[in-house]
């Protein structure tokens, strides 16, 4: 049976066709997930700065899951996603945190390092299905990727400046808990 099953992998992954259809999938799954995680995060965020990120991240997500349904129409398939552990376990560490965190600062940083988590999965991902898309000579496919790479790279970038001031600030919160103890 074992064999069988690396068997059946081998053959659903016998092409650079069939890793950047699965890439596709995987991102459309994770993207979608995001369409109903990014809401919690920023309702969760007690910093205006990073509740508006997520926010203005929600709407970019919505054109980014536009944009996957668009080249699966060029590639001739069906938009549909693939569980995607990677983005379920990210998920699962942002929900941690804001079940967990005590003081809003500290909650607020461990949101951050949760979306930039999120960020640096997404940015990896796109940069592949990009190199992907271009060596099958799948251009208008690599266009609209860049165009999600180019909005996940600054989404981090705008995460990273607002973490300069929430992480001293979680600092200190953790500082005066330190001391009451």
């Amino acid at each position: 049976m074992h064999c069988s099953t690396v068997e059946k992998i081998q053959m659903s992954l016998a092409s650079l066709d069939d890793l950047f259809h699965t890439g596709l999938r995987d991102m459309y799954y994770a993207e979608r997930k995001l369409l109903r995680v990014l809401p919690k995060m920023a309702k969760a965020s007690a910093n205006e700065q990073l509740a508006k990120a997520f926010k203005n991240h929600l709407s970019e997500t919505e054109t980014q899951v536009e944009r996957l349904e668009q080249i699966f129409e060029i590639i001739d398939q069906r938009p549909r996603g693939k569980k995607c552990p990677a983005m379920d376990g990210l998920v699962e560490e942002g929900d941690e945190v804001m079940k967990e965190a005590k003081e809003e600062n500290v909650k607020d940083a461990g949101l951050l390092a949760a979306g930039q988590a999120v960020e640096h999965y997404e940015i990896a991902r796109y940069g592949t299905l990009i190199a992907w898309a271009k060596e099958m000579d799948q251009e208008q496919a690599a266009e609209l990727l860049a165009e999600s790479l180019d909005e996940e790279k600054a989404a981090d970038e705008l995460l990273t400046k607002i973490a300069k001031e929430v992480n001293p600030a979680a600092q200190a919160d953790g500082e005066g808990e330190e001391e009451e103890d």
